[in-house]
């Protein structure tokens, strides 16, 4: 076993605390070293010093089914900082809304009632979606796993009106990948486990502080325990025992844990190890799409809603940031086209969406407009991307953690958490017992009797 009073985690994003806090409950000695001034990673905020304001680098949503990153919110003691809706607000151009919420009906069916009074869709489309949901719920996802979704939803016969106007929405907003690159796979574990298993698994959570003041706590836990979180510090180098700052500061440690971006890792990841271990040559095969967030602030109140998706719309989703819906967070995921644009068109294009969809809001002026292009935000769950993903552990001995590496979920706040808990898992070695990942919700009604051995892959 290694040295349990003795644990170097590289970076002080979700996985990195996820890992941290686990190992520091379980009575080892972490010390966290991470580049920025906070704790967070990709998930954190940040001053505006055109408004004071404190944003978040972009729009990050909880939902009910991420069990693991709502345990570790829990641990952290700021579970009381979310508002959750069990609606979502589907927004058509000219202005007409459709609510989409759980029903009376038992799962998997729970969410028909609504479906069937959505009036962005078809009479046809609506008979489609429902039918492919049902062979969702049937469906083996690893089985699925060399094609992409949208390859899968031809088979289904779902016509190109669902998928513009549902499928590829929900799926580009879970994934930032669209539906012809993101593994079918992947896309149905987003709708068996995140809206079919279980009536609180859509549930929308959204954070009423910044970002970054979920996390703060994280260091107080940590440093109660005798660990130590270093903040500012860059990493050069990365071996089995060891790590090396910018600053030349060779620290050893019992275990050390790489808990940075893919990208990250290749470069401080000693070559020796990378040579002797075939996790690296698949992940230089991992690419990267784009998030941009737009946080605006008009002169009037547009948003009367919490959040709303924008049916066919680049801007994919806006959420409301204060009481009266003045200030806005548009959100383009799988941002590719957006990447080159200046500011002024970013925030002409976002406003013609949200006036398109809102009408009311119209001659809204724009008080402020900061747009946030995370142009490495997660890597391409495409078939192929899936396939490379590394495993927390491999020949080198090397723990990784982070969204990318295989934890059972998609790049999301959930997948990191997941991927710090096997980190710490593997840290321990079985040293500690009651290091496990939170089991997902309970799949229920109808749904348990088929999803359990459909979903299996997890």
């Amino acid at each position: 076993m290694t040295k349990r009073d003795d644990v170097v985690i590289v970076g002080g994003g979700l996985a990195g605390i996820s890992c941290a806090l686990t190992l520091a409950e379980n009575g080892a000695t972490v010390r966290v070293l991470e580049t920025r001034k906070k704790l967070g990673g990709r998930a954190t905020s940040f001053e505006d010093v055109r408004t004071g304001h404190v944003i978040d680098n972009c729009q990050h949503v909880a939902m009910g089914c991420c069990t693991n990153y709502l345990d570790l919110c829990g641990r952290l003691g700021v579970l009381d900082k979310f508002e959750w809706h069990d609606s979502t607000w589907w927004y058509e151009d000219g202005g007409r809304v459709s609510v989409l919420r759980p029903g009376a009906l038992p799962e998997p069916a729970h969410m028909t009632s609504s479906f069937a009074f959505a009036k962005f869709l078809t009479t046809g489309e609506k008979f489609a979606i429902a039918k492919a949901m049902g062979a969702i719920v049937f469906e083996h996802r690893e089985r699925c796993a060399l094609e992409t979704f949208a390859q899968w939803l031809a088979r289904k016969g779902q016509p190109a009106g669902a998928v513009e106007k549902f499928w590829q929405p929900v799926i580009v907003s879970a994934c930032n990948v669209t539906c012809d690159r993101v593994s079918a796979a992947v896309a149905l574990h987003v709708f068996q486990e995140g809206f079919l298993a279980n009536k609180k698994a859509p549930s929308v959570g959204l954070s009423r502080v910044p970002l970054v003041e979920l996390y703060d706590p994280a260091e107080d836990a940590i440093c109660a325990s005798g660990g130590s979180i270093t903040l500012g510090a860059s990493v050069a180098s990365v071996g089995l025992d060891h790590v090396v700052t910018s600053a030349g500061e060779r620290i050893e440690a019992g275990r050390v844990v790489c808990a940075v971006t893919f990208e990250r890792a290749l470069k401080i990841v000693l070559p020796e190890i990378q040579e002797a271990d075939e996790r690296f040559a698949s992940m230089r095969s991992l690419t990267h799409s784009p998030i941009l967030g737009v946080h605006l602030e008009f002169d009037r109140p547009v948003l009367e809603t919490p959040h709303g998706v924008l049916v066919g719309k680049g801007t994919q989703w806006v959420f409301r940031k204060d009481d009266e819906g003045r200030r806005v967070h548009a959100v383009i995921s799988a941002a590719d086209e957006w990447m080159g644009m200046n500011e002024d068109r970013i925030t002409e294009r976002v406003c013609a969406d949200i006036f398109a969809c809102i009408p009311d809001a119209a001659g809204a002026g724009v008080v402020s407009s900061r747009p946030v292009k995370e142009k490495l935000a997660t890597y391409v769950a495409s078939p192929e991307g899936e396939a490379n993903r590394p495993t927390t552990l491999g020949e080198s001995g090397l723990i990784l953690a982070g969204d990318y590496v295989r934890s059972g979920w998609p790049s999301t706040m959930e997948g990191a958490v997941r991927s710090g808990t096997l980190a710490a898992e593997a840290v321990l070695d079985g040293a500690v017992s009651g290091v496990r990942l939170v089991a997902p919700l309970e799949v229920r009604g109808f749904a348990k009797k088929v999803m359990g051995r459909a979903s299996s892959q997890s």
